[in-house]
């Protein structure tokens, strides 16, 4: 079992138990959701679940009136309601964690994000790393939307920080949870497409191995269109990505092999429009 660490206060411990009693509850709705065949699951979605989860962080929020709380430096409130859903960050031994005691952690810290007390800035970067941290076992579980509000709290903290790395870290992996997430196939498929070749935009850099992919797609179609060597075909082929051939420049080819050159000059075209704008997005945040 893990162990957890005592609350500062009793007006804490209070409140701690207060948050338990709700996850508890919620924990019940979560269990039978889960409980559902994985395809009716996947259609019924998690918004309704999200929509009780509101409510039952409002009803904690609302009785959240601390009177004065001593922290131990800059720790958070209900550090020791976190500590049982990380466990030991590399324990190949690591127990898994219980979905009550998951929804317990999420609901407190929108507790702490949400409630009256002025976080400071280290403050702010424990609970970025808290909610972080959620959003893997939220998805594990099979709460994707829900590791999503945790990964966009997370982002949201880490801006205030200023680290745009984890912020981008964060987007990036509330991506994945949303396409996760989504009731519909296909849409789940196709969400595979940005995410493999750029990251959703927060890898832009990926985008030249797909360039390295349609060069080498491109030179083995012209090849079969074209009596040439092999040498000229790939010189064409990266001149016509960048900059398209003229009309003597196809002579040699025969039918269709015109079309690959053009089929190549479009894809060249939005493929380095949209490297070179989320570049410009990623160096300047825009």
């Amino acid at each position: 079992m893990l162990e957890r660490s005592a609350p500062s206060s009793p007006f804490v411990a209070d409140m701690s138990m207060r948050i338990e009693r709700h996850a508890d509850a919620y924990s019940e709705s979560v269990a039978e959701f889960l409980s559902q065949p994985h395809g009716l699951r996947r259609r019924a979605t998690e918004q309704p679940l999200l929509d009780l989860f509101t409510r039952h962080t409002e009803a904690v929020v609302a009785t959240y009136d601390p009177p004065g709380i001593r922290r131990a430096g800059d720790s958070l409130v209900f550090g020791h309601v976190y500590a049982p859903a990380f466990g030991q960050p590399g324990d190949p031994d690591r127990p898994v964690v219980p979905v009550s005691r998951l929804i317990a952690a999420l609901i407190a810290a929108e507790v702490e994000f949400r409630g009256p007390l002025r976080l400071s800035r280290t403050q702010n970067r424990l609970l970025a790393e808290a909610y972080e941290r959620l959003g893997r076992p939220l998805v594990q579980a099979g709460l994707p939307a829900h590791a999503a509000l945790a990964y966009r709290r997370a982002g949201s903290l880490y801006r205030i920080d200023e680290d745009t790395d984890a912020e981008d870290r964060c987007g990036l992996a509330l991506a994945r949870a949303r396409r996760l997430a989504q009731p519909v196939a296909w849409r789940r498929i196709g969400g595979l497409v940005p995410d493999l070749t750029c990251g959703y935009g927060y890898r832009p850099f990926r985008m030249l191995w797909f360039v390295v992919l349609q060069l080498l797609v491109f030179t083995a179609a012209v090849a079969l269109r074209a009596e040439q060597p092999l040498a000229v075909t790939v010189y064409q082929v990266l001149m016509n990505y960048l900059n398209p051939l003229g009309v003597g420049d196809t002579d040699h080819l025969r039918v269709g092999g015109r079309a690959v050159f053009v089929t190549e000059a479009y894809a060249g075209a939005v493929t380095m429009s949209v490297f070179f704008a989320l570049l410009v997005r990623r160096w300047f945040r825009l």
